[in-house]
């Protein structure tokens, strides 16, 4: 076993470069690299939890997360092989690098965040790491840099039905919500490029309540959505077609008044809403 570190400075918030590491849309992106399809399966990265590193076809690795101080340091301790989606008993070779650890270091310095990882190699993947691991930092990087925040869902229903409840102002006030506690009483929509949109979201005790709008810059019936919205934030939503589902990815800038959480949740509830309609109706 091999000690190396591997460093890249990111021009983006700590947060922001926490979450291109390990929110899962984006964590498959820069692990690409490594395994076309290559996923984790995790208790929320919890520290004392086990991690699965899976290949689409069920191989890779398990270990237990040792140490998560959220926006500062992710800690793993790799143990053990994976084949056909089940952990297997270590053997001579495992035994020769189970125990090893890969350790994430966030720091911020004059607004700007580096990323240190230090892990323990096995020295017949010391070429191949060499070679993935700066390529996936540069993943890292460019989604830092040029953060989204993505929900998805996938609705039982035709693409007609599905675009036609996405942009009917009589549809969205019903699924635009995100608790129970809130409702959308207006919604104004002319969907074409330059075209604007207007929901008006309250609190049904009438405590509170904003105005969510924007522009459009681009629109393809039954594909994809894009827009501005009115604090140049911009996002994206994409309709995918399969088979007798549809599947949604929308993608939005994230804002600096609440939490990523906080935001990714409240977008997927809503998302979730349109889904309940949706397959309801």
């Amino acid at each position: 076993m091999q000690k190396k570190e591997y460093k890249i400075r990111i021009n983006a918030t700590p947060q922001k470069v926490w979450f291109a590491l390990w929110d899962d849309n984006h964590y498959r992106n820069w692990t690409s690299v490594f395994c076309e399809g290559s996923y984790a399966k995790t208790d929320n990265w919890k520290e004392g939890s086990r991690v699965h590193f899976l290949t689409p076809d069920g191989k890779g690795m398990f270990s237990n997360v040792s140490e998560n101080r959220p926006f500062e340091i992710m800690e793993f301790t790799h143990i053990g092989n994976i084949d056909n989606f089940k952990e297997l008993p270590l053997d001579e070779e495992t035994k020769q690098w189970s125990g090893g650890k890969e350790r994430y270091v966030i720091t911020e310095s004059n607004g700007e965040t580096t990323v240190s990882v230090t892990i323990d190699i096995y020295e017949k993947y010391m070429e191949f790491f060499d070679t993935a691991f700066p390529k996936g930092l540069e993943k890292v990087k460019a989604l830092a840099e040029n953060f989204y925040i993505t929900v998805q869902t996938s609705v039982n229903a035709s693409i007609e039905k599905v675009w036609e409840k996405w942009n009917n102002p009589g549809d969205i006030i019903k699924w635009c919500t995100a608790t129970e506690t809130w409702h959308t009483p207006t919604a104004e929509n002319d969907l074409r490029i330059g075209g604007l949109f207007k929901y008006r979201m309250e609190a049904k005790d009438g405590s509170m309540g904003f105005d969510f709008g924007g522009t459009y810059t681009a629109v393809e019936e039954n594909k994809n959505i894009e827009y501005t919205m009115a604090d140049g934030r911009k996002a994206k939503i994409i309709f995918e077609k399969q088979e007798d589902r549809v599947t949604i990815t929308e993608s939005f800038e994230a804002e600096t008044m609440n939490t990523f959480d906080l935001q990714r949740d409240g977008w997927q509830a809503i998302l979730n809403n349109f889904k309940k309609l949706t397959e309801n109706e």
